[in-house]
């Protein structure tokens, strides 16, 4: 084949990446309702920063601030819902943009890595059941995956590209990896700890010093820690909460209740990637054996040994972190199927040629069996933890007239189950704000009061257990309270409360 030819199929090859991620991407991205708990609380947050102008500080209400993850998805959201208004398509564009950004700097990882067909990466990683999934869902983990991927393909043109643009690659490098902190924390400098072995292996101890350029550091810390800093500078008790409840206890705790113990991480993520690396089955087994063995090999390798061995490392060592951490979800896995697509690639090359017609039909049939998927989910499955559909069925028992906020009572003394089974989401469909109240802690009469002077007028949702206890606001000066009767294992009352208190 010609170098105009081979020109000429890259330039084909990512114009079809292009409408292949706008397709997959765009496509019923609106028609699904928010699902409790993550997708709400995001857009609840995204939300609270439009009304109050504050976008300094997440928070779930006006009088609840939210420092569970740092403030980049939310502003996101937010700008998005600004642009295209308040509406569940606008919450989710991004990912759908996320999703279709990955796919192209995997196809500019291609060039680097597999130049004879660079758009094979990206095509793997956007037909891949599990990021096409995620594409779809408002959490974090789409956009950490894109920052990684704009650190890691900076990095990539340091190790394997030119050396004249290697000083602008690490820049990029740092760049992402600053974003990657400010979308999800630590976690998402979890591929620095395979850069770091794969370089001392490759090149010596003494490579390490090219990595960490002082303007690359800077940026990093301009990029990454300075929402941090200004944050604990304005709230005390914010650095023991980032370094305790967000770092210890989601590593050696099972204070977040998601899958701690010693095997459930094989329940979880097991799962994840045998299911979600559909429809390149066939080729798992051969493609983690290749890994397994670039892990175990040592001394030199020639150049495609080592872009395996990268791979293997950027896989293995995160994923074993990901295992030993106490903090367990599917989703903590999507930045891992960028070693995933690029090492399908390698073991694929040559099997996989879209000029026969016999791969494109297949190709073809499974875009139509995702999108089938995608539009079966958003119209057909209505689970309990549907904001919207929650929100019709409120509104079907209440008047929206008489209130100004909803606050949610609940059973509980613990802040992590307001966080989790709020749900948040309902505030796009009502536009009004929405609070949660953990009846058992011993702040909660002062959370309601402040709820319900904030809003003038609530809606309280209480959980029908407490109901009895909580026949008047305690320790306000309320103007009324009227009761509405039961309503879907909630009692429902109505309350004013005077401007004056």
């Amino acid at each position: 084949m010609s170098v105009i030819s081979i020109q000429r199929f890259d330039r084909w090859g990512f114009v079809g990446l292009v409408a292949l991620g706008l397709l997959l991407g765009m496509a019923f991205q609106g028609s699904r309702g928010l699902w409790s708990p993550d997708e709400g609380r995001y857009v609840d947050g995204a939300l609270q920063m439009l009304d109050s102008g504050d976008y300094l500080v997440p928070a779930y209400s006006p009088s609840e601030v939210n420092l569970s993850k740092p403030p980049a998805t939310y502003w996101i959201i937010a700008a998005s819902m600004k642009v295209f208004g308040r509406n569940t398509w606008a919450a989710r564009v991004p990912y759908a943009l996320f999703y279709l950004a990955t796919i192209l700097l995997l196809y500019a990882m291609g060039r680097l890595l597999i130049p004879e067909k660079p758009w094979l990466p990206g095509l793997v990683y956007g037909c891949s059941a599990f990021p096409f999934i995620a594409a779809n869902l408002v959490t974090t983990d789409a956009l950490l995956t894109l920052c990684e991927a704009v650190a890691m393909y900076g990095f990539l043109s340091f190790a394997f590209g030119s050396h004249e643009h290697s000083r602008r690659s690490l820049l990029l490098m740092w760049a992402g990896w600053g974003a990657a902190f400010l979308a999800k924390g630590p976690p998402g400098l979890l591929p620095l700890l395979a850069i770091v072995p794969f370089m001392v292996i490759r090149d010596g101890w003494r490579s390490l010093a090219r990595l960490f350029p002082p303007a690359g550091i800077l940026l990093f810390l301009l990029i990454g820690l300075g929402w941090y800093a200004v944050v604990v500078i304005r709230i005390p008790w914010a650095l023991h909460y980032f370094l305790h409840g967000e770092v210890y206890n989601r590593i050696f705790t099972a204070a977040q209740h998601r899958n701690a113990g010693p095997i459930k991480w094989a329940a979880v993520y097991l799962p994840t990637i045998v299911l979600g690396t559909a429809p390149w089955w066939r080729s798992l087994a051969r493609t983690a054996g290749a890994l397994l063995a670039r892990t175990k090999s040592k001394g030199a390798a020639d150049s495609a040994g080592s872009i395996q061995r990268l791979l293997a490392l950027w896989f293995f060592i995160p994923f074993v972190i990901f295992c030993l951490a106490q903090s367990r979800l599917p989703l903590y896995l999507l930045p891992l199927f960028l070693p995933l697509s690029l090492a399908f690639s390698l073991e694929l090359r040559d099997r996989i040629d879209l000029r026969g017609f016999g791969q494109r039909a297949w190709l073809g049939a499974w875009i139509f069996a995702l999108l089938a998927v995608k539009a079966g989910v958003a119209y057909g499955v209505h689970p309990a933890t549907d904001n919207r559909l929650l929100a019709r069925r409120l509104l079907s028992v209440t008047d929206p007239g008489g209130y100004s906020a909803v606050v949610f009572i609940e059973d509980t003394a613990l802040d992590y189950d307001i966080e989790e089974n709020t749900p948040w989401g309902i505030r796009l469909y009502l536009d009004k704000p929405v609070y949660g109240v953990a009846w058992h802690s011993p702040q909660a009469g002062v959370a309601l009061c402040k709820a319900l002077r904030h809003s003038g007028s609530a809606l309280l949702v209480i959980d029908r257990g407490l109901a009895p206890g909580i026949a008047s606001t305690p320790d306000c000066a309320s103007a009324g309270v009227i009761d509405l009767g039961e309503w879907e294992q909630h009692s429902l009352k109505r309350v004013r409360i005077g401007r004056s208190t």
